[in-house]
């Protein structure tokens, strides 16, 4: 094999492989390595795709046990058999893996296995157990992603103290577990063991779950993951996690009053966010420097100190998500081939896959309070949205903020039924420049959830038709 290459990536999840067929579909002679033996990364192995998995799968068997009999759905001895659950899960993550590979084929990207090492602008070695291989390159985009973080004084050992990985592979449900953590990846894991049967308790450091979310839906959502059955410890400073054998003990403090609690449970998740994982690569040996938080700088190209070297994802600052880093990944393909590549960052949609689903695009009430900028509020309840009444789905709600000036819309906010979907609906305008008039005056279909929208942004100018 030719060991020359216009482009070597070194990473196959989101960013990285999506960068790589990009840059061949330009052209480009591109090579991606990739150390885990699969494709994908994070996102598809042991992230995104798993937990969608088991989420949808929990809440079908929820529905089954709980909810199906009052809805004329009459069934009788539903059980959990948690292996074949778990079955079905790794037969998804599977088959996209084994998608990608095909995807590389198909676009002649070079599939490189093994450690990728940088050694110079141009020189990339590659590690695969005892074999080392040389690779001259033009260009190097670093796509490696990030790492579960956690507390110093907290041993993972994905047995009885588990990260989000552990999380999604358990044999038997817990009676009880406890997050540590209220942000994204813990509710959703802690959504899926409560509706298997567990007693789940969250316990927060700050006096509010999912930081960085608009406030309102925060509270909102918080009430309805209550309602589901999860317990949550809120200001709570934890001091110590002890594994003894079969039980783990969390002790935590009171942030408000010093008061110091137990918790005994059967598995600990701690989730308090991740780090890029740059370990290895050589980076400081070749001078690209990095932020305090361990992030590649980069520019406005993506360039690294190093203008031939690029870094995309999570390596990078910037909302640790898929989406983002594809984007990126795509942006620097175009620009190595000469375009012009770009990121739009005021318009990345977030979602949380929760029942019911959170999502957001632009910016919070919060951050437009902190930028003294005047707004206008546009908010519409899916418990007067037809479809949603129908399909028993009425909790939460569509939140649209406005400039109060040029009414364009600065942010979106959804709690309800399929937002994760929705929001690529308010992405779109935002990209586009709208305003909540344009949306507004969109035939939206009836019945359907996306109404709420309509009516969300009628609410803007105080308008609603149906509320």
């Amino acid at each position: 094999m030719d060991n020359n290459f216009d482009l070597i990536v070194i990473g196959g999840g989101p960013g990285g492989y999506v960068c790589a067929i990009r840059a061949a579909q330009l052209g480009l002679k591109t090579a991606c390595v990739e150390s885990r033996g699969t494709l994908g990364g994070t996102c598809l192995n042991v992230g995104c795709i798993p937990s969608k998995s088991l989420l949808n799968l929990s809440e079908n068997f929820h529905k089954a046990k709980k909810e199906f009999n009052q809805q004329g759905i009459e069934l009788s001895g539903v059980k959990l058999n948690i292996n074949k659950m778990m079955s079905a899960k790794e037969k998804s993550v599977q088959v996209l893996t084994k998608g990608v590979e095909y995807l590389f084929k198909k676009n002649k990207v070079t599939y490189l296995k093994g450690k990728g090492v940088i050694f110079s602008k141009n020189d990339v070695v590659v590690y695969n157990n005892d074999n080392r291989v040389s690779y001259k390159t033009k260009n190097i985009v670093i796509a490696t992603g990030s790492q579960v973080t956690s507390l110093s004084s907290i041993k993972i050992d994905e047995k009885n103290i588990l990260s989000s990985t552990g999380a999604l592979s358990l044999t038997k449900v817990p009676k009880k577990l406890v997050i540590i953590g209220g942000g994204y990846i813990g509710l959703e894991m802690g959504s899926v063991w409560s509706r298997l049967g567990a007693e789940v308790t969250v316990v927060e450091y700050l006096d509010h779950i999912t930081p960085g979310m608009d406030r309102e839906i925060s509270k909102e959502f918080q009430k309805i993951l209550t309602k589901q059955g999860l317990i949550f410890k809120l200001n709570s400073k934890v001091t110590s996690v002890i594994n003894d054998k079969d039980k783990v003990l969390v002790e935590y403090t009171d942030k408000n009053n010093d008061k110091k609690s137990k918790i005994e449970a059967d598995k600990v998740l701690v989730s308090v966010g991740r780090k890029p994982y740059t370990e290895g690569l050589n980076l400081d040996k070749i001078g690209i420097k990095k932020d305090s938080k361990g992030r590649i700088n980069v520019n406005g190209q993506l360039q690294t100190t190093i203008k031939n070297i690029y870094a995309i994802g999570d390596v990078i600052k910037g909302p640790m998500l898929a989406h983002k880093a594809e984007d990126e990944g795509i942006a620097v393909a175009e620009i190595i081939a000469g375009q012009a590549g770009h990121v739009n960052y005021d318009v990345i949609p977030g979602v949380i896959y929760t029942s019911p689903e959170v999502a957001t695009v632009g910016k919070t009430e919060e951050q437009l309070k902190n930028e003294n900028k005047s707004y206008k509020v546009g908010k519409f309840p899916f418990l007067a949205n037809s479809r949603a009444k129908v399909n028993n789905e009425t909790e939460g709600f569509v939140k649209i903020l406005a400039d109060s000036n040029t009414d364009k819309v600065l942010g979106v906010h959804i709690i309800g039924p399929h937002s994760g979907d929705m929001i690529a609906e308010m992405a779109l305008a935002m990209e586009f420049g709208a305003s909540s008039e344009d949306i507004a005056r969109t035939c939206h279909a009836h019945p359907t959830h996306t109404e709420a929208i309509k009516e969300a942004a009628l609410a803007v100018d105080k308008r609603p038709i149906h509320f």
